[in-house]
């Protein structure tokens, strides 16, 4: 992928394991202990990304951030804390950073995040080679003329954020700006300030005032992307604005009327979700105007083949490269569960493997096979890879059980001193009884 990430953290165990994370998904990854090691290393070497932990001495990641939007300010941030409150959140975005990670994460959050920000694949493109791909295409092209809500739905990985970009560039819009907001992966209890903006003072930390996403995408497109993940009591003040067309910022008391299209994505069935109480009735049918359903890559054969070699040619870094007849089969009859993002996956894994131009059946290790991949390539690495799982959980469960311990067994506490949702701890912590362990408090 040659693209170069550094991750900043003071606690040995997690940086290693952040590291194997990363570099078992293609990425080339470097770490510094703290901010002021990281700074030495960012004025020596080019980074792609920088992901680095809030709470270090002597430089923590709040001094860091300032430092790489003075010195470097086209390599984007991502925070990580333990401690993740929503003062600590709003500071690093009016710093600059990208995006905040509370902690404890899964893995597959880092991964999604980084991919987020590290994207190899073009914003806009879009390849359709499968008739049912050419026909959605035909109707996208025919929503794109209007100014009417779409709710784009779909399983994970299939390219829902690749039809709502394409919807902008068709449309009237297309010279303004196309704002994403990713609702799942921002903390709860500050994804009401990144959308409607908040006023100096609004809360602790509001030091200055900062427009939310619908004010910075005024005459373009909103994507609210996994709108299915917001907040019950989130979801009825996003149905007031797009009812009015008029948004206030937190903390304000002027009315800002709005010039923007929004465009929503879900992996879930939202109609299911209304009739189990977890999505309002009333959003879901001012969201479902037109809808637009991407198949899944599996329903859509045709498209495989186009983008594998889409893939292929553009991170290939300039060496020719091309698939033998019998990859080309596998790969039409493999049923990916992983949709098109796992294919990416599959195809920089691949190259990684291969010696030569020619990508065979041996260098495609699914999924199912990739960590078996990995310790043939790196024998004295085998003991770190196969517990890299469990290292990570096992991190996990020493921040829970110590912030179950400073909230007194209390599930409210615990989930804010985390960072995360009380249905996020409650989650975790059914997982962690099904392991067979004993809960602090219980």
């Amino acid at each position: 992928m040659n693209q170069a990430l550094l991750v900043v953290e003071d606690d040995a165990d997690l940086r290693n394991a952040l590291e194997d994370t990363l570099s078992l998904h293609g990425y080339d990854v470097a770490s510094a202990t703290d901010g002021s090691e990281a700074i030495a290393r960012l004025g020596k070497e080019q980074f792609s990304l920088v992901l680095s932990d809030v709470q270090m001495a002597p430089v923590g990641g709040l001094e860091l951030l300032q430092h790489i939007q003075q010195k470097h300010a086209d390599i984007p941030v991502i925070l990580m804390t333990a401690y993740g409150s929503i003062e600590q959140a709003v500071q690093a975005m009016q710093c600059g950073a990208m995006n905040y990670l509370a902690k404890p994460f899964e893995a597959s959050e880092l991964v999604s995040m980084v991919e987020q920000y590290l994207r190899t694949a073009p914003a806009d493109e879009l390849i359709a080679e499968d008739p049912r791909s050419r026909e959605l295409v035909k109707l996208a092209e025919k929503l794109a003329q209007n100014d009417l809500t779409v709710l784009i739905s779909g399983e994970s990985g299939t390219g829902k954020e690749v039809y709502a970009r394409y919807l902008h560039k068709k449309s009237a819009r297309c010279t303004a700006p196309f704002v994403a907001v990713n609702c799942a992966a921002i903390p709860e209890n500050m994804l009401e300030a990144v959308l409607f903006g908040y006023e100096r003072g609004a809360f602790t930390g509001a030091q200055t005032a900062h427009a939310g996403k619908f004010e910075q995408a005024q005459g373009g497109t909103l994507l609210l992307d996994e709108i299915s993940e917001m907040d019950p009591s989130l979801q009825a003040k996003l149905l007031r604005v797009l009812q009015e067309k008029q948004v206030e910022r937190l903390g304000g008391r002027n009315v800002i009327d709005l010039d923007v299209r929004v465009l929503a994505t879900t992996n879930r069935d939202l109609k299911s979700a209304v009739n189990n109480g977890d999505f309002r009735e009333d959003l879901f049918y001012r969201l479902n105007v037109l809808p637009l359903v991407v198949p899944a890559l599996r329903d859509r054969p045709g498209d495989i083949l186009p983008l594998a070699r889409s893939v292929l040619a553009r991170s290939s870094n300039g060496q020719v490269c091309e698939f033998s007849s019998a990859a080309e089969a596998q790969l039409l009859n493999y049923h990916w569960p992983g949709n098109v993002r796992e294919l990416e996956n599959l195809i920089q894994r691949a190259q990684v493997l291969a010696d030569g131009s020619m990508l065979d059946t041996q260098h495609l290790q699914f999924e199912a096979d990739a960590r078996v991949v990995y310790v043939d390539i790196e024998e004295e690495t085998h003991a770190e890879i196969a517990n890299l799982e469990e290292r990570l959980r096992a991190h996990e469960r020493e921040l829970i059980f110590d912030a179950l311990r400073q909230g007194d067994g209390n599930r409210e506490s615990t989930a804010a001193l985390l960072g995360i949702s009380p249905r996020t701890l409650r989650h975790k912590l059914a997982r962690i009884r099904e392991e067979g362990l004993a809960i602090p408090g219980n």
